[in-house]
């Protein structure tokens, strides 16, 4: 049975012990799949070798023997924290099949990145130490790892629950020995690695050494903070020449990193920054604390602008927040985004069913359209969300510091008005003095959670030892606590309400964090606290990986991804500034299917097809966002054999 045949797929029992769940992802030398081990009742990580194309039969023993390499090389790193760990290496019907330790939660730095915009200086450089950690330790066996590049570094959550605290190097198929006379495996006439990533030595046919995957290294962090490669062209041949004759791209972002940058990225590897160099200059960055996430603190001069621009119209407000502190006023800065709630969904939002005209459409680009690319959306749409939770901060000092007159019988002051300690869960309504997220809104509590359209919802809690600890590190730890939530919602905010001191014993002694809708209601409840089987009120409680049940044009329920289902949804993207809400139905198939393709997921393009969801209420606040989704194309239910 040839691999890659559609019997190599979900259900299928590998080596007589795993059974494969579903597909996390391909490359190029072939998948990578969730399994079950049956025998030890625990998921794994298999990677299976795949050949698409007959003329790659060429290849098949040195890509066989470079799996294998792969194990060796990884395995001798076993138990490395920085490090994927490689269970076994196993042959079934001829070919090797890698077991790996399956990351649950994982990202890699690439698509982290495309999604949501560039890294702090000193998250990067928290990242590129542990990535050190991890060469150093394979350079210190003779091993080159050759192609270090964002897609192979993984972010998981650790084991405080921060989601990008574990940091872990993936992929030695192309890692070599060089003192071992180990054969490499790979044609002579092919550059092994990653175009815009190699180093110059390589390029010009130089052995791999510990330099070369430094500048490599260096290459991967610039991306971290720059959104893209120092390198980077239009075409593979010219990266390589760029590479070997060109200075890269001046970093506007580098901040803290900007002399270690140049440093790694040295065309001379006799005059590039060292291992131990590095290290002690990614420290220097790094604030020690104890958490692994959490330590990093970064400058606030210079944290990222996400990128993108308001919509238009009144929305655009929201960047500013007024006369604040200048640490504040520098994140606030830093940190306006556009978005935008879908509003009026059920039944003020015009849905027909999946399959006939003006259907859940697909909203994206669209021919004729503004032009958008789709790196270009995503950051617009995607990447900025975290971003518009920095944007809040200014709003966390302004309620941080009340006098500490205030409050006395009111856990957070005259001014946010409640007269007890918020809860999990609590559904608000917060009346903002002007413009939204400027100043300190009076919230109100929404027993209901929907009857009168929540602004946002409780999702976590920040505790503290003092008011001055909860005002000093309560904002940033909210921020971390629902950064996941707010990474699958269209446009929300952060919003951390801190106690004042003489109400910091009556708010529990805890900050809470909030997630409110950037530029409207959330009309429900947020990620947990909603109930399968719940029909939505609004699109804007939609959020990626949601499974649903579609019941009519306007009835649309949250189900059990395990269950038969009739759409998942997968992304968001937004529609022009002079689309209508009559056009958006009819065109919006089209622009999901440009800008959030199905088949990017791994979705085949023969059985599914982009669907998508939208609502008034982002055509009334000038957001224009709709719900993307994947559906089968003959209208059958989805259950167990998506990706």
């Amino acid at each position: 049975m040839p691999s890659g045949s559609p019997t190599s797929g979900v259900g299928r029992i590998i080596a007589g012990r795993y059974l494969l769940l579903n597909r996390l992802g391909s490359g190029g030398m072939g998948h990578v799949w969730l399994a079950h081990d049956q025998r030890l009742a625990c998921e794994v990580a298999l990677k299976e070798i795949v050949f698409r194309d007959p003329a790659e039969a060429d290849e098949r023993e040195a890509r066989v023997a470079r799996a294998r390499a792969e194990a060796r090389h990884a395995a001798g790193l076993r138990g490395h924290p920085h490090v994927v760990t490689v269970h076994d290496v196993l042959e079934h019907e001829g070919l090797p099949w890698i077991v790996m330790e399956y990351v649950a939660g994982a990202v890699n730095l690439r698509d982290l990145v495309d999604r949501r915009g560039p890294l702090a200086p000193a998250e990067c450089a928290r990242i590129g130490l542990a990535v050190l950690d991890a060469l150093t330790a394979g350079h210190e066996r003779g091993i080159m790892h050759r192609d270090v590049k964002p897609a192979n570094i993984l972010l998981a959550p650790d084991r405080t629950g921060a989601p990008y605290g574990r940091v872990l190097l993936t992929d030695y198929g192309i890692s070599v020995q060089p003192d071992a006379g180990e054969t490499r495996y790979t044609l002579a006439s092919v550059l092994v690695g990653t175009s815009g990533y190699l180093a110059p030595e390589r390029v010009t046919g130089g052995a791999p050494t510990p330099a070369t995957d430094l500048f490599s290294l260096g290459c991967t962090l610039y991306y971290g903070i720059e959104g893209r490669g120092p390198f980077d062209r239009e075409s593979h041949l010219a990266e390589l020449t760029a590479v070997v004759m060109e200075e890269p791209h001046p970093a506007a972002r580098a901040g803290a990193l900007g002399p270690v940058l140049p440093a790694l990225l040295e065309k001379d590897p006799a005059r590039r920054m060292s291992a131990a160099q590095a290290e002690a200059a990614l420290s220097r960055i790094v604030t020690p604390e104890v958490d692994a996430y959490a330590r990093t603190q970064t400058d606030l001069g210079s944290q990222p602008h996400w990128g993108g621009a308001p919509p238009p119209g009144p929305a655009s407000d929201a960047a500013g927040f007024g006369s604040l502190p200048p640490a504040a006023q520098r994140l606030s800065d830093a940190a306006a985004r556009p978005g935008g709630a879908a509003q009026g969904f059920g039944s003020h939002s015009g849905y027909s069913p999946p399959g006939q005209p003006g259907g859940p459409q697909a909203f994206g680009l669209v021919p004729g359209r503004q032009p958008h690319t789709r790196p270009r959306i995503l950051h617009a749409v995607l990447a900025g969300l975290l971003g518009l939770a920095l944007a809040g901060a200014g709003v966390w000092y302004a309620m941080a510091e009340q006098p500490a007159t205030q409050g006395t019988e009111r856990p957070y002051g005259d001014s946010v008005g409640l007269g007890t300690p918020l809860k999990d869960g609590d559904c608000v309504l917060a009346d903002w003095p002007g413009a939204p997220f400027r100043g300190t809104p009076r919230l109100s509590l929404d027993p209901s959670c929907g009857e009168k359209a929540p602004d946002g919802q409780v999702m976590a809690f920040v505790a503290a030892a003092s008011a001055a600890e909860a005002r000093e590190e309560g904002p940033a730890a909210c921020e971390e606590r629902t950064e996941e939530i707010r990474g699958r919602l269209a446009d929300v905010r952060g919003f951390a309400v801190v106690p004042t001191e003489a109400g910091f014993d009556a708010a529990g002694r805890r900050t809470a964090c909030l997630v409110l809708g950037a530029h409207g209601p959330v009309y429900g409840p947020l990620g947990e606290h909603r109930e399968m089987g719940v029909a939505f009120a609004d699109t804007a409680t939609m959020q990626r990986r949601d499974c649903l049940d579609v019941r009519s044009p306007r009835d649309a329920r949250l189900v059990p991804c395990a269950d038969p289902h009739d759409e998942q949804v997968l992304g968001f993207t937004r529609l022009g500034a002079d689309v209508t809400p009559a056009e958006a139905r009819t065109e919006s198939d089209t622009a999901c299917a440009r800008s959030v393709p199905p088949r990017d997921y791994g979705f085949d393009p023969s059985v599914y097809t982009a669907g998508s969801w939208t609502s008034e209420g982002s055509w009334k606040n000038g957001t224009h966002f709709v719900v993307c989704t994947v559906r089968k194309q003959n209208g059958g239910t989805m259950e167990g054999d998506e990706p």
